[in-house]
């Protein structure tokens, strides 16, 4: 019987544009969904609480998990990110290598006129859609 191929799907993006909504819509609630968001997170209340000093503590939980539901052989990972610049995904990448994982690059687009939760401006919305970046292999 053939092995089921495993996939990593990262779902990358402005803030507002959808990432989220969209990871847990595929995830249909069977698979699991990462984002450096869940590190500021209150898991009781729902409240985000940003805080720039832990941003890379954020970066590396969200690593972590992913490396867990991989080692767990999960089916399908979803991780939902800005990733705006590519060395944000290396990481992932790398996993996925190591571990046999399919990656699939997605760019989700606020095309639905949804507004972002971290309050970011659209000064900042644009300083990073200009540090965004497609690459083609």
């Amino acid at each position: 019987m053939a092995q089921k191929k495993k996939s990593l799907i990262i779902l990358r993006g402005l803030p507002g544009s959808g990432k989220t909504s969209l990871a847990y819509l595929l995830a249909e609630g069977r698979h699991p969904v990462f984002s450096i968001d869940d590190y500021f997170t209150d898991t009781e209340s729902g409240n985000y609480q940003f805080e720039f000093s832990k941003n890379h503590l954020a970066y590396k939980n969200c690593e972590e998990n992913t490396l867990a539901a991989m080692a767990r052989g999960a089916e399908k990972i979803f991780v939902h990110n800005t990733f705006t610049l590519e060395w944000e995904m290396e990481p992932y990448f790398k996993m996925a290598s190591e571990l046999h994982y399919r990656v699939f690059v997605a760019t989700v687009e606020n095309r639905h006129g949804g507004h972002n939760r971290h309050g970011v401006n659209g000064e900042q919305l644009k300083k990073m859609a200009e540090k965004y970046k497609v690459v083609l292999l």
